[in-house]
């Protein structure tokens, strides 16, 4: 149902986003996220019940909390330094030594606290640790991904971006059965072959679109065939990995668990806009940089695919 939800929200969000931007300007798809929070705080506080909401408060660690924004952000910045020109390669060396330093020093300190940032004990389950890689992983291929489609619409094929919008739908559409779907057969027979064949997918959606599409716009023969395939292969793939992220957790770790699989999931998408961006190469995105692009994400898809082998989540008899 999460990601079913999930990918009713990725249906809408593009087209009425492109709306927005087009119509009000860049700065609407920020505003238009304070009344949704709004609303997620007022049901949150009237609808969780009492008991679920005055236990015992968890210390945050700031520190630890610093040191991974800190870290994340250089290592992401790196990313796109690399990317440019020569002159920012030693800004890129640089905050890429920042970033890992920072990392370096988180495990240090998480080691000796309580109740660090991130627990790095669940990462001592083999199937958690998997799971977590490989969400990180497709998180780069699918932000790569959809990111992709919107450079190439607006920029080779010179769709508008409200069409665009409209272009992109099909796909997350069709996520939606796919994913409650495969959930429940996930529940019966395990995740992985849902994860193993959902990135494949992807990633065979994006060895499509490095090979087919041309500058002459196809949309239903050179286009949509591929948006099918990648909306079958999310579908079955991104729910899978929030439920096998932690049905190797006991029941009292599923919280912390779920929050560090979004939150991997979450730099992955960081890191995919940032290689977008450079791939892109701003003002000079052609045809061939697009298909640098879908073979690039591709090849992330395959690389969750890989990581996913040694899951384990079937249900016992």
């Amino acid at each position: 149902m999460w990601g079913a939800v999930g990918a009713l929200a990725a249906a809408v969000g593009p087209g009425l986003g492109s709306i927005l931007v087009d119509t009000l300007g860049w700065r609407w798809a920020f505003f238009i996220n304070v009344p949704p929070a709004i609303w997620a705080l007022i049901r949150a506080r009237t609808q969780i019940p009492a008991e679920r909401r005055t236990g015992r408060v968890a210390n945050v660690d700031l520190i630890g909390v610093a040191l991974l924004i800190v870290g994340m952000g250089a290592l992401t910045a790196a990313v796109i330094a690399f990317g440019e020109h020569a002159a920012s390669a030693q800004v890129g060396w640089l905050s890429a030594a920042l970033g890992v330093v920072c990392i370096l020093l988180f495990v240090f300190w998480a080691n000796f606290q309580e109740e660090p940032a991130l627990d790095l004990s669940l990462f001592a389950n083999r199937t958690y640790s998997a799971v977590n890689l490989a969400t990180l992983a497709f998180g780069i291929a699918f932000t790569m991904m959809f990111f992709g489609f919107f450079f190439f619409m607006t920029g080779i094929w010179k769709y508008s971006l409200p069409m665009a919008g409209v272009a992109v739908t099909p796909g997350p559409l069709l996520v939606i059965p796919v994913a409650m779907l495969s959930g429940r057969a996930a529940a019966r027979v395990g995740h992985r072959p849902f994860l193993i064949g959902g990135s494949l997918l992807v990633a065979a959606g994006g060895v499509w679109q490095a090979i087919v599409p041309g500058v002459e716009p196809s949309y239903v023969l050179h286009w949509l065939p591929s948006q099918l395939v990648t909306g079958i292969g999310v579908g079955m793939a991104l729910p899978s990995f929030s439920g096998a992220a932690v049905a190797s957790l006991g029941p009292s770790r599923f919280g912390v668990g779920s929050a560090v699989n979004q939150a991997l999931r979450q730099f992955g998408s960081v890191v995919g806009v940032a290689l977008t961006v450079v791939i892109a190469g701003g003002n000079h995105f052609d045809l061939t940089r697009f298909q640098t692009l879908a073979q690039t994400y591709a090849g992330f898809a395959v690389l969750a695919a890989l990581l996913c082998l040694p899951v384990k989540t079937r249900p016992g008899p």
